[in-house]
């Protein structure tokens, strides 16, 4: 049973990881929806991107998405035709799969299974480079590339041997138990611009730094890393979601600063409790 700080993130971190099995069922599931897709439309390529092909992904997997980019022949192109795009992967998803939960989701059509979900995102090769993906709430074409943002992440993820990405899971833990006011790919930007050119002595000291720098740095835009410009956390629009999120950071790095503090002094069981309060039951209980 875990008794010191080191081991309870230890802890954290196995706790955030989904098995292999789950791995294992994703897989198959995923091929079976691009083949789905390929079968009645014409597709240039599909890959998996996201959080799990960025190796990012947390439990549990009920709760996740399963991100398939799917670069279709220009001949299916509309500068107007965001929603039927969509509408048109959804019908052809639901020629294989009889579930009802198949639905257009502002940037792709989300089939949703009983243990997680599968985001199938129609996308065109973009001219320059990257891809154009469609915006059916916005009505409008968003320029992006998922394969820069997986380098991006891997690289590093290497700078920081390997405690990147594991600090990426637990901050993401923090926000699934505090409301989930930060949206994945925002915050995994944030995380990432936040520890650029800074050492990650230890899981404890990485999550309060960024507490701590996250409390400013949120209320300016986050840029897409991919370099394509506009605001990922543009959502945020109005100063009280703003406000809801710098308090729930405020919390996290004030109770971040209690725990290290108790650590000191000896009172292991007591940081414990703060840790837990961050990171609810992700963090194992001491002894």
């Amino acid at each position: 049973m875990p008794s010191t700080i080191k081991q309870g993130f230890e802890g954290l971190k196995q706790n955030l990881e989904i098995t292999t099995l789950q791995s294992s069922i994703v897989s198959t599931r995923q091929q079976n929806v691009r083949d789905a897709v390929a079968k009645e439309l014409a597709a240039i390529d599909d890959f998996l991107v996201g959080s799990y092909k960025r190796n990012t992904m947390i439990s549990p997997l009920a709760e996740a998405d399963i991100d398939i980019f799917t670069v279709l022949d220009s001949k299916y192109y509309d500068a107007n035709g965001h929603v039927n795009l969509l509408d048109r992967v959804k019908r052809v998803l639901k020629n294989t799969y009889e579930t009802p939960d198949i639905s257009r989701n502002g940037q792709a059509v989300t089939i949703r299974f009983s243990d997680f979900r599968v985001d199938v995102v129609p996308a065109f090769n973009r001219s320059g480079g990257g891809y154009l993906i469609p915006d059916a709430i916005l009505k409008h074409w968003i320029s992006t590339d998922p394969t820069k943002h997986i380098n991006i992440w891997t690289a590093a993820n290497i700078t920081h041997k390997g405690d990147l990405v594991p600090l990426i899971k637990m901050i993401k833990g923090w926000n699934k138990k505090h409301s989930s006011l930060l949206q994945s790919f925002h915050l995994e930007s944030l995380i990432l611009n936040l520890l650029n050119n800074i050492t990650i002595s230890d899981f404890p000291s990485g999550a309060r730094y960024f507490f701590d720098k996250a409390r400013a740095q949120v209320l300016y835009p986050t840029l897409d890393p991919a370099g394509y410009g506009g605001n990922i956390g543009a959502y945020l629009d109005t100063p009280s979601k703003k406000a809801d999120v710098v308090t729930r950071l405020e919390s996290a790095y004030q109770r971040a600063i209690e725990a290290e503090g108790l650590e000191k002094i000896g009172k292991t069981y007591d940081a414990y409790a703060k840790w837990k309060m961050i990171f609810g039951e992700y963090f194992p209980s001491y002894g």
